[in-house]
């Protein structure tokens, strides 16, 4: 026989051969798919922010799918993939919103800078050089980069410090995740309030480094007839699950660090 007819022959059963292989091979390894979860995936933005509490969008779409996770925690999302993502499971299309509120209220008519910093102009590279360059260690640097995180043009940078506007917010968590001083948490979209400090420096001393920084003075405790403000560690949190927005907490408080939305405190001459 020919020897290069020998050779082609050879070389086209041995890739026969390994063609049978790899053929048998998918159908015995072949890993199945998850129609359900695939399906609820391609619904999700593919923010990967986290918000729903689990491991970005494929996480949320497998434990939607086989863990009984609740629809409508994607906050970017909103009621469109609450709507598409019930459609598919056969539920109910309840949203649950959430937004961003900036726990500080420490701008630069309140409180001054400690140092002159020259360095790389972002929060993160500021907060490594003695806590930043504000007298408060526990207060908004200012640079913007939770501004920068936001895909939604939430935020703004007035005076030095970062404003939420909760029309915009979507309630993603980057911003949470980008503030290296932690200043910025996810309440749910109905919360009435928030104490606009950080601080949890004893109360002459908060009272040094801002204007309007919490005293833990517990005024506001003694007057929410709800049980919805508290003191911890020398600051005042407001639990948004009982918290009602009858601004008797703002009314009292000293220094006016607790933000109760849309209402207008009485005049000091006026408190109790």
């Amino acid at each position: 026989m020919n020897p290069i007819l020998l050779a082609v022959l050879l070389v086209a059963g041995l890739g026969l051969i390994a063609g049978l292989v790899l053929a048998v091979a998918s159908v015995l390894m072949a890993v199945p798919r998850d129609e359900k979860a695939e399906a609820l995936r391609e619904c999700l933005p593919g923010a990967n922010c986290g918000a729903c509490g689990y491991s970005g969008c494929d996480g949320y779409a497998k434990a939607m799918a086989h863990e009984g996770a609740k629809v409508g925690l994607c906050s970017p999302g909103g009621e469109q993939v609450a709507a598409a993502t019930a459609a598919i499971l056969g539920g109910s299309a309840e949203t649950e919103t959430k937004t961003a509120l900036v726990r500080c209220g420490g701008c630069e008519e309140f409180t001054t800078r400690k140092l002159e910093y020259k360095g790389i102009p972002t929060c993160a590279a500021a907060s490594q050089f003695y806590g930043g360059d504000w007298l408060c260690n526990y207060g908004c640097l200012g640079y913007g980069d939770c501004r920068s995180a936001c895909e939604y043009g939430a935020i703004t940078v007035e005076n030095g410090l970062a404003h939420i506007d909760p029309g915009l917010c979507r309630g993603c968590s980057l911003c949470v995740k980008t503030c290296p001083k932690g200043l910025i948490t996810l309440a749910p979209g109905g919360a009435k309030g928030v104490v606009r400090c950080s601080s949890h420096d004893k109360g002459a001393q908060a009272r040094k480094a801002c204007k309007v920084g919490c005293i833990a003075c517990m005024r506001c405790t003694k007057a929410c007839q709800y049980d919805a403000i508290h003191v911890d560690n020398f600051l005042a949190s407001i639990d948004p699950e009982k918290c009602v927005g009858c601004g008797a907490c703002a009314d009292v408080c000293p220094v006016n660090c607790i933000d109760i939305f849309g209402y207008d405190k009485r005049p000091q001459a006026e408190k109790a």
